[in-house]
């Protein structure tokens, strides 16, 4: 493969052939070359031509394919801004942490690849990446589900499905309570699980407070009977990752490492602690005693949906978020 005919085929803006190029400079292993297309492209954006998403398609088999030492040279904030997911998601996916460590030197991206390589299954230590930028640990806690994570390809990318395709069953509401709470901290942190879908996409949230039942938050929203599953921590924190880690219909996907993030932050705010125990196995135990609900007002939705509820019993208070997204 010669250079020359990537000038051509640059000044030609042809897409078609430059995506060729790209697949080619990827079989033969010629790492050098794909940054050299990122580059002239690059350049010949700013000359006016439209170029700018075969730069990124080269930056995304970079991440995907290259040496870890290649693909930790596109991992900077700011880059891959329309590939198919955060380029450190991308990069996490195919290569382990032992390989990514000694290349990764931004403290957001080092820990966002943290994280998801703990998620994948490597052992992070913790003195191997910045605690702050997330503020949970990156190892799973007993008390955690093993969470779906996203796989990338040359061509495409598979996310989890809906994270909780769980049976429900219908039910009848009670009667709504004459009046609900402010928002609090556990509605923030409900809400922006979801704040891409209406942010960046056409979903929209809402949430409810009452001193009472799950039943009785639902019924605020005008409802009066709905699909319904109790479920256990595992199932929820699942439901809130998948919701976390995804854009929406349009938004910028988020990924898993933030889904998990946001999901902790529900948690922490449900059990009133302000930060992450020294010992987040207590967590697990003392959300045994919170009740969780998934439901759904009708029949399963199409596109994105999160309907979550929490109780707590002993305070006698419940949330529910009731979140949405077209495909």
């Amino acid at each position: 493969m010669e250079s020359t005919s990537l000038g051509e085929l640059i000044e030609a803006s042809d897409l078609a052939g430059l995506s060729r190029f790209i697949d080619g400079a990827c079989s033969s292993r010629d790492w050098n070359l794909l940054e050299e297309v990122r580059d002239r492209c690059d350049e010949a954006v700013e000359r006016g031509k439209q170029l700018w998403g075969i730069s990124q398609y080269a930056e995304y088999r970079l991440a995907l394919d290259a040496p870890a030492s290649f693909a930790a040279k596109v991992l900077t904030d700011g880059r891959g801004r329309f590939t198919l997911g955060p380029l450190w998601e991308v990069a996490a996916s195919t290569h382990t942490w032992e390989d990514l460590a000694p290349h990764l030197t931004i403290p957001t991206t080092r820990a966002m690849a943290a994280h998801e390589r703990s998620i994948r299954g490597d052992v992070v230590p913790d003195d191997d990446y910045d605690r702050d930028i997330l503020s949970i640990p990156a190892s799973l806690q007993p008390w955690e589900p093993e969470y779906p994570v996203a796989e990338y390809r040359p061509d495409r990318a598979t996310f989890p499905e809906d994270g909780h395709l769980i049976p429900m069953e219908w039910i009848g509401l009670p009667k709504a309570p004459p009046s609900t709470l402010d928002d609090d901290g556990v509605s923030d942190a409900l809400l922006d699980l979801v704040r891409p879908w209406w942010d960046d996409s056409l979903g929209k949230a809402e949430t409810a407070i009452v001193e009472g039942s799950i039943e009785q938050a639902i019924a605020t929203l005008g409802l009066h009977r709905v699909r319904f599953a109790e479920t256990d921590l595992g199932t929820a924190m699942a439901a809130m990752t998948w919701a976390g880690a995804s854009g929406g219909g349009h938004g910028r996907r988020r990924g898993t490492p933030t889904g998990r993030a946001g999901a902790w932050w529900v948690l922490l705010e449900a059990l009133e602690y302000d930060a992450v125990p020294d010992d987040p196995s207590v967590l697990g135990e003392e959300a045994s005693a919170l009740r969780w609900v998934l439901w759904e007002p009708g029949e399963h939705i199409s596109g994105w949906n999160l309907h979550i509820g929490i109780e707590d019993p002993e305070d006698g208070l419940a949330w529910i978020l009731a979140a949405v997204d077209s495909a």
